[in-house]
């Protein structure tokens, strides 16, 4: 039976057991280092901390954190802008928005600039912590009421697409784990249904994004919803 990693850590190279390296970005300073104290009680590496986009943005180039908590509101701009940035300069990082606002405009903004997901600040501790994890292992993780937000929005979005016959085939087994992460289960969620080992199940999934040429499992999850998989 596979060992489970502590609380708040990751795998390096070798195996070892590693802390997950967080920035935390937001303007009130009570709030940011309050964020960053939990996160930093729960095992995770806070690595840096920033006020506004290019401290963000400059901050996020010299120390490339496994992932980002973001603000939307930020004296010098906007989260989606600091996230755009972020990815640029750091493009192994995940973005994970933690926000007052649950505006429409803010939520598809900061998908669209490439956020892995959107968490309001209502959230409690625990889920933010939940949530920190998840967004590091590769999942997309939104406030429920958000989630049909965003999946109404790739529906439209999908109504009218540009169709390629020519996409790559999948197998049966890679098309219903792709089917179960449409839907919003998790790789052990999908191990359990389909009676497989969340590495095999890990490793359907990188070898779907592999065939389909995408980078991650936000944009997985759009084009299993624009084929209907979600269904």
């Amino acid at each position: 039976m596979a060992q489970q990693m502590p609380t708040g850590s990751g795998e390096s190279v070798d195996g070892a057991a590693t802390a997950l390296r967080v920035m935390v970005v937001d303007d009130h300073p009570i709030w940011r280092e309050g964020v960053a104290r939990d996160l930093a009680e729960d095992g995770f590496d806070v690595v840096a901390t920033a006020d506004g986009v290019s401290a963000a943005v400059r901050r996020a180039g010299a120390v490339a954190p496994d992932v980002v908590l973001m603000d939307m509101q930020l004296p010098d701009g906007t989260g989606a802008e600091a996230t755009a940035g972020v990815l640029e300069v750091s493009p192994g990082s995940r973005v994970l928005v933690l926000s007052a606002s649950e505006e429409r405009d803010d939520v598809l903004q900061a998908v669209k600039a490439g956020a892995s997901g959107y968490l309001v600040k209502s959230a409690s501790q625990a889920e933010l912590l939940e949530a920190v994890r998840a967004t590091a292992d590769g999942q997309a993780v939104f406030t429920p009421g958000l989630a049909g937000l965003i999946l109404g929005e790739y529906r439209r979005i999908s109504a009218t697409p540009d169709r390629d016959d020519s996409r790559p085939t999948l197998t049966d087994r890679e098309t219903e784990v792709l089917r179960l992460v449409a839907k919003g289960f998790s790789a052990k969620q999908i191990g359990t249904r389909l009676s497989l080992s969340h590495r095999t199940v890990e490793n359907h999934v990188q070898a779907t994004l592999r065939k389909l040429q995408l980078g991650n499992r936000v944009e997985l999850t759009r084009y299993a919803i624009e084929q209907g998989l979600d269904e």
